[in-house]
């Protein structure tokens, strides 16, 4: 049986084969995939390593400097005694102060935004679910300046919070409070509280997300078995939903916490003249000048998530991120 002239003939190529430089660079890749995505990722690793890394490797190398008391120039030659002047007692109260606030805005807002995780996790479908996403991402979407300062209204003496608080007759515990050492002041929007309050609010979703993500994972029979072996509601979120929500409360706290421990702004327009590790950062290098003091201020918030994030990381919370 012979094959006709239409058979005979070779089927054509579904491409043209390009010729010149372009042809053999397509060859090259094609035969070397790993070469392509090489070259596709040099050009951000060279960013991050170079701005990012490269800068955190010269504030640390500037930490190892020190200030000429008598010139106020940088004395360029390796010594320690920055980090010494790090260790006095003024300065680890603005690192112990900060270390508090953080910790305290982390525990505030997993507290907070468990149970609205929860019922998005569980019950929120279809137009609910996409009402509470977008509930939850619309303060990111405007200006943190514009948040803080009509923050800064809000907790205001002839603010709003005030009147409401005067409406009810609750003004007398408003003002017991605010009388209070370390948390009190002259008004919410110049005392502790008030900072602790801003620092929530603005961190809040960064945590809601991750929790609500995790969850989500959490296969709903697990709880229905809780239940039908006589666990009480209590008994279901210790042993059952709080464990496997951990590693989202975890990734949520690493956005709270270090986002709280490098703030500057909310410190500085909210709440009292006791510095936080930001604002000292931003006074050392600004107005003092004293350059290597701020990069060993900046070390300090550099080095306590290094150990959180390998905490974290042995907890499993990047799985829910």
């Amino acid at each position: 049986m012979t094959l006709t002239a239409t058979q005979a003939k070779p089927a054509p190529a579904l491409l043209p084969r390009a010729g010149g430089v372009r042809g053999a660079l397509s060859d090259l890749f094609w035969r070397r995939p790993k070469l392509l995505l090489l070259l596709m990722l040099l050009p951000p690793v060279l960013w991050l390593g170079i701005v990012y890394v490269g800068s955190l490797l010269a504030l640390l190398l500037q930490s190892f400097f020190s200030i000429d008391e008598f010139s106020g120039l940088i004395n360029r030659q390796f010594t320690l005694k920055t980090y010494g002047d790090l260790l006095q007692a003024a300065n680890l109260d603005i690192i112990l102060r900060t270390v508090t606030m953080a910790a305290l805005v982390t525990l505030a807002s997993a507290i907070i935004a468990f149970p609205i995780a929860y019922y998005a996790a569980r019950y929120a479908r279809g137009r609910w679910k996409a009402l509470f996403y977008l509930g939850v991402m619309l303060p990111l979407w405007s200006s943190y300046l514009v948040k803080i300062y009509a923050w800064k209204l809000i907790l205001a003496k002839e603010g709003i919070l005030t009147w409401l608080l005067a409406k009810l007759h609750l003004l007398w515990l408003l003002d017991g409070w605010l009388s209070l050492p370390i948390v009190g002041g002259n008004s919410l929007s110049v005392s502790s509280t008030g900072t602790f309050i801003v620092f929530v609010y603005v961190w809040l979703p960064f945590m809601i997300l991750p929790v609500q993500a995790a969850l989500e994972r959490v296969p709903g029979n697990l709880v229905e078995a809780s239940s039908d072996l006589g666990a009480s509601p209590g008994q279901t979120f210790r042993n059952v939903l709080f464990p496997l929500a951990l590693p989202g409360i975890v990734a949520g706290s690493i956005f709270t916490f270090s986002l709280t421990l490098g703030d500057y702004i909310i410190p500085q327009i909210i709440g009292t003249s006791r510095l936080f590790i930001g604002q000292a950062v931003y006074s050392q290098q600004g107005t003092a000048g004293n350059i290597p003091l701020a990069a060993a201020f900046t070390v300090v918030p550099i080095v306590i998530m290094g150990f959180y994030l390998w905490g974290a990381k042995r907890m499993g919370a990047f799985d829910a991120l």
